[in-house]
């Protein structure tokens, strides 16, 4: 995203957030608030409305699926419910930041009342931009079961690797138990690096965040891969297109 500075008095389009759990929606509002400084001045962001159901709801929805994956249109559902809210106060385009429910995504975008960004869209994005070629996944046990970010790399011409499944399942505990619960155990960063490790030594050049609460534990600073931070690179395409900087 570009530096430089908007005017103070640029209008802005209203970002709406349709988000799934606490501590992932609750990261990417407050980097689009901080970041948004960078661009409109002190204390100044673009306006934004979040609306959040039951992360208990989604629960439902991705262990309710049979043998073929998670209930589809029950969590598109739950997003086009938040997606109607947010149309009605006021917002012009809509992000969700939750990697796992994206798997929705093509169910949502042809019935919702707005445009959306999609993560992991704008992480292969990146991926491109930063010229990494062949990238690890981590996130929860249905993304990684999943083709949302197989099927972005895969468009742009980008490997990819997925950890084992026993290491998928103890991933998705850490995830599901302690950071969406806003519990964060040097143990569990410590296993997280473990991961990143093995990917790194089976040919990964990054690793992708896909989980909106891994960056709370993992960055640059403690990974022997270069991170994509699913999280906030959403923040950012939101605050650039809401301020219309590409």
């Amino acid at each position: 995203m570009s530096k430089r500075t908007v005017p103070q008095h640029t209008p802005s389009k209203h970002i709406g957030i349709v988000g799934c759990s606490a501590e992932g929606a609750s990261l990417c509002y407050r980097t689009i608030c901080a970041e948004g400084a960078a661009l409109l001045g002190p204390h100044a962001h673009p306006e934004i409305s979040m609306h959040t159901p039951s992360l208990a709801d989604y629960v439902r929805c991705l262990d309710a699926g049979d043998i073929e994956g998670v209930d589809i249109e029950g969590i598109g559902d739950l997003m086009l419910a938040s997606a109607e809210k947010l149309a009605r106060c006021g917002a012009d385009f809509l992000i969700c930041p939750d990697n796992t429910i994206h798997q929705a995504f093509d169910y949502v975008v042809e019935r919702s009342p707005l445009p959306w960004l999609h993560i992991a869209e704008v992480v292969a994005q990146e991926v491109q931009n930063r010229g990494y070629k062949k990238l690890g996944l981590t996130g929860t046990k249905w993304l990684l079961e999943s083709d949302v970010y197989p099927q972005k790399l895969k468009e742009r011409g980008l490997e990819y690797l997925r950890p084992e499944p026993n290491v998928r399942r103890e991933i998705n505990r850490i995830i599901m138990d302690e950071l969406v619960m806003g519990l964060f155990k040097p143990k569990s960063t410590a296993y997280f690096q473990q991961i990143i490790d093995r990917l790194r030594q089976a040919g990964c050049d990054a690793v992708i965040l896909g989980c909106t609460e891994i960056p709370l534990i993992i960055n640059d600073d403690n990974s022997s891969l270069p991170t994509l931070d699913s999280t906030r690179l959403l923040a950012r395409a939101a605050l650039g297109r809401a301020v219309k900087i590409e």
